[in-house]
């Protein structure tokens, strides 16, 4: 199992890189203009809480010297900063502490970063998002605008899941998805997760013979490989499990990824053979449906009938109320719903037009009818396909 854990150094007994590319091979990586970096709680606190001022400093020496590149920062460390101060021992299990956790350390992480930066003449502005912020299409176009205007005014956007005021149901989960997804909203040409772990191995760190993969072009790359949780500072939420599936969901929207640990932030970003080098395997998309795919939650689920299965998924139709045979859930217009077939396979997601009790009433009738005796406002789609995206198993 490949854990979170100290790095080994570098020809440290361990083993050799497998698939040690050849010079250049990471010309993606140099030619990046604009990087999301993401950094974990392990990497900028101590086990017992609380801030490590050194450990902060040193990332922001390596970022704030690259002024040629535009620079968003994922930072997590918001519930880990605020446990010392409340007088927690250790992460709280219950919603309501990690949210005044979040509260105390957010303030703490956002103030260490302004006046570290500032040694570099360098501002800072602080992004706090939920996924509900970033489903919604006004929303979305909302996120991007603000990232993209502290970029052009020279200032490092600090982004972190809200968790001060973030639920169950629009919380993105953990920051390594969050930092892909941040990517793919600003349009990054490059993803750099750093963490405590150097990269990604092919079995556990700690045991003779295995190798750090230093280059995965795709899922098969992966296959066979047991994938560990969370490290052991206990601190954070991820683990190796989620800068994985991060990467996946990156490069399969057209962003090269590098995962390796904080100490070797400078090589990654210089392009050096730290890590792992996670290729794009699919093409860049500019839309928000990554989003409605990876970071919504569902309130219920509309049943479609055979009809309405085949327009949605192989023409891409939108959702019309005629194909709708039944309704789950209790949702409200706005929200994201999948959408099932008649074995309760999800085939899509999208933000339904109506709450889930009008639904009933308009299901296996035609918009003409429904505008006819209901107004002019029910002559719509129940999802229209710019709000869809497809599930693919």
């Amino acid at each position: 199992m490949v854990r979170a854990g100290q790095s080994p150094p570098y020809g440290g007994g361990i083993g050799e890189y497998r698939g040690m590319q050849v010079a250049g091979a990471r010309q993606d990586v140099k030619d990046a203009r604009r990087i999301v970096v993401k950094v974990g709680s392990s990497s900028l606190t101590t086990a017992a809480g609380g801030l490590d001022a050194d450990r902060v400093d040193a990332l922001v020496d390596v970022l704030a010297k690259h002024q040629d590149k535009e620079i968003v920062l994922v930072s997590s460390g918001a519930i880990a900063a605020g446990l010392a101060p409340l007088g927690l021992a250790k992460r709280p299990r219950d919603l309501a502490r990690q949210q005044a956790a979040a509260s105390v350390g957010q303030g703490l992480l956002v103030a260490r970063y302004t006046a570290s930066f500032a040694r570099y003449g360098r501002r800072v502005g602080q992004v706090l998002l939920t996924s509900d912020d970033t489903s919604r299409r006004a929303h979305y176009r909302n996120a991007y605008r603000t990232l993209d205007q502290l970029l052009a005014m020279g200032a490092v956007p600090i982004v972190n899941e809200n968790d001060t005021v973030a639920t169950d149901e629009i919380r993105f989960g953990d920051n390594d998805r969050l930092a892909a997804l941040v990517a793919h909203l600003v349009r990054a040409d490059l993803l750099i997760l750093l963490s405590d772990v150097d990269g990604l191995y092919d079995g556990d760190p700690a045991t003779p013979g295995t190798s750090r993969i230093a280059e995965v072009q795709g899922p098969k790359d992966l296959e066979g490989i047991s994938i560990g949780s969370a490290g052991k500072a206990g601190v954070g939420t991820g683990g190796m499990v989620t800068k994985v599936e991060a990467a996946r969901i990156a490069a399969a929207a057209g962003i090269p990824v590098i995962l390796t640990s904080a100490v070797h932030a400078a090589d990654a970003l210089a392009g050096g053979s730290t890590g792992t080098h996670f290729l794009r395997t699919g093409r860049r998309s500019a839309d928000r449906l990554l989003w409605l795919a990876h970071a919504s939650t569902p309130r219920g689920a509309l049943i479609l009938d055979d009809g309405a299965v085949r327009a949605v998924v192989e023409r891409r139709s939108s959702l019309l109320p005629a194909g709708i045979a039944s309704v789950e859930g209790e949702f409200s217009a706005g929200d994201p719903v999948e959408l099932r077939d008649g074995e309760g396979r999800a085939v899509a997601r999208g933000m339904v037009n109506f709450d889930a009790r009008e639904i009933p009433r308009l299901m296996g009738r035609s918009t003409r009818d429904l505008a006819r005796e209901l107004g002019p406002a029910y002559e719509r789609e129940v999802v229209h396909r710019d709000d869809l995206v497809l599930l693919h198993s």
